[in-house]
């Protein structure tokens, strides 16, 4: 069980990669800005990877809405997700687990997550 102080206090950012053209992102926006009451110790950030594709380069994202979840620069979870809030609020409580696995290591993944932190801390 995660204790309120948990929830407060880890450095935890959750990126959501999408596009503007794209409907379900669209959709999708409001409630996952909305999801960061519900997390205050987590960073949630919004990147449309057009827009800032310079930012997001070399990653290429396919499908969406796609998420990036680490601990500071190091990513736990990166993948293409349904755009549900009960997944949402799984996985970002499966990465607030003291014992949570963070991914292999990978350069274009980890380096958009080091990109990201760096860039809004």
């Amino acid at each position: 069980m995660l204790t309120t102080e948990l929830l407060h206090t880890v450095d935890l950012m959750v990126v959501c990669l999408c596009a503007d053209w794209c409907g379900t992102c669209r959709d999708y926006q409001a409630p996952f800005e909305q999801m960061q009451a519900q997390f205050p110790g987590a960073r949630f950030l919004w990147i449309d990877v057009e827009d800032q594709s310079e930012l997001v380069d070399p990653i290429t994202v396919e499908n969406f809405p796609t998420l990036l979840i680490a601990r500071r620069d190091q990513a736990h979870f990166f993948g293409t997700v349904t755009p549900h809030m009960e997944t949402l609020q799984r996985l970002i409580r499966t990465q607030l687990a003291p014992d949570a696995n963070a991914l292999p290591p990978e350069k274009d993944r980890d380096g958009l997550a080091k990109r990201l932190w760096e860039q809004k801390s």
